[in-house]
């Protein structure tokens, strides 16, 4: 049965839902793990809005820090609970468990109302698995303080981003315009995705892999020339030495996504009017952008208290509350087109100068083109790391790096009896 938004609300109203009762008499328990930032205060939100449901937290480490292997075993161990944290690049290959329940049924009457990228990335395979929650299109953070001082104007196409390099370090020979974290996988992966060329897709029933595509190999050579050339420097992002780097004046900008918004007004308090937020360069007039993070959550196969728990989601995804409750928490980047209105006038922004971050971030949600997560994404993600590793001492290429990728993920899928066509031979 499709149960439209009011059938969630009435579900809520009545306390008439079935299962294991919660810590309010007579309510349904549902069990969600979660990592996300704030979720403690939106389900406290949530169950003290209502008596049906009483929504139980477990906080589990990040996706790639432990959470998804954390979620695999419980799902192989029929311990799963009942919602489970996915980001968009891990759906794919949570879903091929067998361990989460289809749910077009209930909530695809709510397609219309969610950011198009977003919404394609809960569906792999063409069912609805997870309900969108945030969505974090990247763009670049930069010392406007500098670049002005230095008479630098911010860079709108790759092109000029790279000139804007080497003006940075003729201002301060010690100082680059960002960092390339050869040791993160993901962030490569947003960039590739901003040139516009998918590393998997799937036709007549098997996955075409195609990491060392094009537009992937056009991302790669501009790349290693930067770090070559030692236009940029190639540290590790998220460190303390790269939030001092960045304080200092060594690390004129980052290429982040929306989650950065919130990073540096919380790494850099003493940073109060020194950043900018511009749209990330792009390649020539194509105004593509990449996205680099992002949650969904999904309701387990094995949960008997599945009606309890989408109400839970609908409310999540979709309720004014949330976004109201982010803006005082972190940075809101709603997946929810009306939550975004909602966000852009709850969110206070006294951190950043010059545009406007809604302004920028709101476009850039809207120019992201088409992408297919694959089932092995998030090892790809370890491997590509691992790949560039070398990059460092000139003993790979990132070229050379992403073919050696390709070769391997087109192995490790056929070693799982997955049909997969080498996109690079055809």
């Amino acid at each position: 049965m499709r149960a439209s938004a009011g059938t969630g609300a009435a579900l809520l109203a009545g306390g008439a839902l079935t299962g294991c009762s919660g810590r309010s008499s007579g309510a349904t328990r549902v069990r969600l793990w979660s990592w996300l930032t704030g979720m403690d205060q939106y389900v406290a939100a949530f169950n003290s809005a209502q008596r049906a449901v009483h929504v139980e937290l477990s906080v589990i480490a990040a996706g790639t820090s432990g959470g998804y292997a954390q979620q695999t075993n419980a799902i192989r161990a029929h311990n799963a609970p009942d919602i489970l944290h996915v980001e968009y690049q891990a759906l794919p290959q949570i879903a091929t468990t067998g361990g989460l329940r289809d749910l077009s049924a209930e909530v695809d009457d709510l397609a219309g109302d969610f950011l198009p990228a977003a919404w394609q990335s809960v569906r792999p395979g063409g069912k609805t698995w997870a309900l969108p929650m945030d969505f974090c299109p990247m763009a670049f953070f930069y010392r406007r303080d500098l670049f002005r001082t230095a008479g630098i104007e911010t860079p709108r196409t790759w092109q000029e981003f790279r000139q804007a390099a080497s003006a940075v370090r003729r201002a301060d020979p010690r100082a680059r315009i960002t960092t390339f974290p050869l040791n993160d996988g993901a962030f490569f992966a947003g960039m590739a995705w901003q040139a516009g060329d998918p590393w998997w897709s799937v036709a007549s029933g098997s996955w075409r892999v195609g990491i060392d595509g094009a537009g992937t190999l056009r991302v790669a050579e501009y790349w290693q020339d930067m770090v070559a050339s030692g236009r940029t420097a190639r540290s590790a992002t998220g460190t303390q030495s790269w939030i001092s780097a960045m304080h200092h004046g060594r690390l004129w900008g980052m290429l982040g996504a929306t989650w950065g918004v919130g990073m540096l007004k919380k790494s850099l308090p003493a940073d109060h009017g020194r950043w900018a937020v511009a749209p990330l360069p792009t390649w020539g007039d194509n105004p593509a952008t990449g996205v680099w993070g992002g949650s969904a959550f999904a309701i387990s196969a094995q949960s008997n208290v599945s009606e309890a728990a989408l109400a839970f989601l609908r409310w999540l995804s979709t309720d004014p509350a949330v976004p109201r409750i982010g803006a005082k928490v972190t940075f809101p980047s709603p997946a929810y087109l009306p939550s975004r209105r909602l966000a852009r006038k709850a969110y206070e922004d006294g951190f950043f100068t010059g545009t406007p971050v809604f302004d920028v971030l709101d476009e850039a949600a809207t120019r992201v083109p088409a992408w297919t997560w694959g089932p092995t994404s998030l090892s790809v993600f370890t491997t590509v790391a691992d790949a560039l590793g070398p990059v460092s001492t000139r003993a790979a290429t990132i070229p050379g790096a992403m073919r050696r990728v390709q070769s391997s993920t087109v192995a490790a899928m056929r070693a799982r009896g997955l049909a997969v066509t080498d996109g690079s031979r055809t």
